[in-house]
Order: C-alpha cells, then sequence, then structure tokens
C-alpha cells in the first residue's frame, strides 16, 4: 500500500473499482465543501472559510477533538444550509455522485428530517425532497451506464422526544424510498429505551432498525439497542469488543472469552457498521489506542463478528468507502479476499428484501472476480 492520499490499490487492484456497500453514511455528513459554500451563500449562513478546500480541512480538523459532542458540533452547519427542498434536493443528488464515483452499488443513506424544518418543510416534504435528489442521481447514474441503488433511513434524534412521529413518517414513506429507521445524536445519558413506544411501532409495522449505539456510551447502549430496539445492525457497535476478554496466550496464538451480550451479537450475526476514521475522531477507541492499527476492528473480525466497513461522515472525516478499506488493509494487512467479506457482509445485511440481498450478493461476487482477473 502507498501513500493513502494518492493511492488505494491492492495488489494490483484499485479499491475504487470494486462494488461496495454503505450502511452507515449520513446525509448531512456528506456535503461537498464547495455546495456548502453555494448553499450558505443563498441562505444567508456564515462560514468559517470561503475557500472550498480551506472548508474541507476546517471540517476535519474540527472533528478530531476526541469526543462525539465536539465531533457533531460540526452539523450545525451542514443543516443550516439544508432547510429547504431545492437545497435537500441538491444535497442528496450530489450524494448518490459521490457515491457511485467511488464504487457504491448500493446505499443507505441516513438523515433526520426533524432537523430540516427551520424554514417551512414539513418533514413529509423533506423526506419527499430527498427522495426526489436520490431518484435524481440514480437516473444520472443510469444514464452515464452504471448502476446504484440508494434507500433512505429516516433518523430520530434520540436526545428529543419525537420518536413515535418520527417512526410514522419512516412508515409512511416505507414505499417511496424509506428503508429503515434509526436513531442518532449525543448517545451517552440518552439510552434507545427513550424511544420504546417508537420502536414497538415500528416493529408492529414490520420495518427494520439499526441503532446507533457502542460509540460514545458502552455496553448497556448496545443492550439497549438490542431488548428495546429489536435493533438487526449496530451503529458502530465498536465498544462491544469491551465484552472481549484475553484468557491466555501462547507463541501462536492469544485465547479470549466472550460476554454473553457479544455472544448474542456474534452468534445471530448482527452487524457491526463501523468506521474507523470517525471512530479515531470521536474517541471511541481511546481505551484501545489512537491509531488505526488499534482498533478492535481485527479482533472482531478474526472473532468472526459481522464487520462492515462504512465512511460514516465523508465530509467531518475527509474519506470515503474507498479510503477506510485502504486504511485496513494497510493497518492489518488485509488481501482482496477480505475486503469482498466486508461487502458480503454489507450486502448481506442491507434493509433489502431477501432476493435483492442475494441479487446484491452476486454483483459484488461477480465484481470482485472480474477486478481480480482484470488485475492478474
Amino acid at each position: 500500500m502507498t501513500d493513502l492520499d494518492d493511492d488505494y490499490s491492492l495488489g494490483r487492484v484499485n479499491l475504487r473499482d470494486v462494488p461496495k456497500v454503505s450502511l452507515h453514511d449520513h446525509l448531512d455528513g456528506g456535503l461537498r465543501p464547495a455546495t456548502i459554500l453555494d448553499l450558505a451563500d443563498e441562505a444567508g449562513v456564515s462560514v468559517p472559510e470561503t475557500d472550498a478546500d480551506d472548508l474541507a480541512d476546517w471540517f476535519v480538523s474540527q472533528c478530531n477533538a476526541g469526543n462525539l459532542v465536539d465531533y457533531l458540533s460540526t452539523f450545525d452547519l451542514t443543516t443550516a444550509v439544508m432547510q429547504t427542498d431545492d437545497a435537500l434536493e441538491r444535497v442528496a443528488r450530489e450524494f448518490v455522485h459521490d457515491l457511485a464515483d467511488d464504487g457504491v452499488v448500493y446505499g443507505e443513506v441516513r438523515w433526520a428530517p426533524e432537523q430540516h424544518l427551520a424554514r417551512g418543510l414539513s418533514l413529509d416534504e423533506a423526506v419527499e425532497a430527498v427522495q426526489a435528489g436520490l431518484e435524481a442521481g440514480v437516473a444520472d447514474i443510469e444514464r452515464l451506464g452504471r448502476s446504484i441503488r440508494v434507500g433512505q433511513l429516516v433518523t430520530a434524534m434520540r436526545h428529543a422526544d419525537r420518536g413515535l412521529e418520527i417512526a410514522q413518517l419512516a412508515v409512511r414513506h416505507r414505499d417511496n424510498g424509506v428503508v429503515g429507521f434509526d436513531i442518532a445524536g449525543a448517545e451517552a445519558g440518552f439510552l434507545p429505551s427513550r424511544h420504546r413506544l417508537a420502536f414497538d411501532y415500528l416493529a408492529q409495522n414490520h420495518l427494520p432498525v439499526t441503532v446507533h449505539a457502542g460509540e460514545a456510551d458502552g455496553l448497556a447502549s448496545i443492550q439497549s439497542a438490542l431488548v428495546d430496539g429489536r435493533a438487526l445492525r449496530l451503529g458502530h457497535g465498536v465498544r462491544l469488543a469491551e465484552e472481549i476478554e484475553s484468557v491466555r496466550s501462547d507463541d501462536e496464538n492469544t485465547y479470549v472469552s466472550l460476554g454473553r451480550l457479544a455472544e448474542w451479537v456474534k452468534d445471530r450475526e448482527i452487524a457491526l457498521e463501523l468506521s474507523p476514521s470517525s471512530n479515531l475522531q470521536t474517541g471511541a477507541i481511546d481505551q484501545w489506542g489512537t491509531e488505526i492499527a488499534d482498533h478492535p476492528f481485527d479482533v472482531l473480525y478474526q472473532l468472526g463478528f459481522c464487520v462492515t466497513v462504512n465512511p460514516d461522515n465523508r465530509t467531518q472525516s475527509g474519506t470515503t468507502l474507498t479510503r477506510e478499506l485502504a486504511l485496513l488493509a494497510d493497518a492489518f494487512s488485509y488481501d482482496l479476499a477480505d475486503i469482498e467479506t466486508f461487502q458480503l457482509n454489507a450486502a448481506q445485511s442491507a434493509f433489502l428484501p431477501l432476493e435483492d440481498r442475494e441479487d446484491l450478493v452476486d454483483v459484488i461476487s461477480q465484481g470482485f472476480e472480474d477486478a481480480e482477473s482484470y488485475g492478474a
């Protein structure tokens, strides 16, 4: 692996060219800096930098604070410029273009409609605007002879009291692009159990749920996500590694024991939506270290957990899914087969009907086979 800023090659294959699945990708965390400047000018929103490259650097610098609260403060700017239907549609359309340019063939776009009502939009109008943008982006990509599929993950802010209302919104739009539900925001002190009525409603209406848990809070948050939230996936979930205890080691192996919660997640193949760069920025892995090589990703992978790789917020982390994969490959000496495994895990965990997931698995497998053949 060479300089990660310039080269994402693994062997003779450029990781940007292999088909990928992005499950944890925030709409308000993936704006182009130039678009932020355009929209801020139209809306009269002040910006810390007036050059797109400088603004991109500002986001990364601000987000390296080492805690989730400061990291989340940068979203005050991105959400401020996403308050009209035109702005939401533009951001969503560009989001699809950027995913496709990164080799993503299926993406779930999560965002919180309740944060986009300041200039008169209703919740339903906001969802419709984002869907219009996503569909326009997909159509653009198809006209270029490529293919991508996207779905909305409608998100409720965990510190607010609109969980049931947002769950009902998600169900209303399940036939208009919404594939699932999430809760996000400051995690510590706001257990998923606060939104139990929302999760009950979603379960009654058979809409899949992923929950941010195990990022800025520990095992109790993960437990509540699974029990109260009926989560089928864990947003991050990295602190599940707190239940992995080293028992003994010899010259060749280290033997560990898993707590019951970790065993449950592993045995039922509940996907972990891991985001390495973001996890470093927010301090989610501080107890293990401060470098990608310290991330418990590889421990979880080697133990058989259903690990997936995600960018979380591409603007805030200055990253892409390709870059995240390259960082992991560099840190843990992964080969193309490992990278394919992470994509298959994501495909099989997508909030799609079974037949569509099987088709997506076929696309991933064929794409990696073609990439290997081309690079041979």
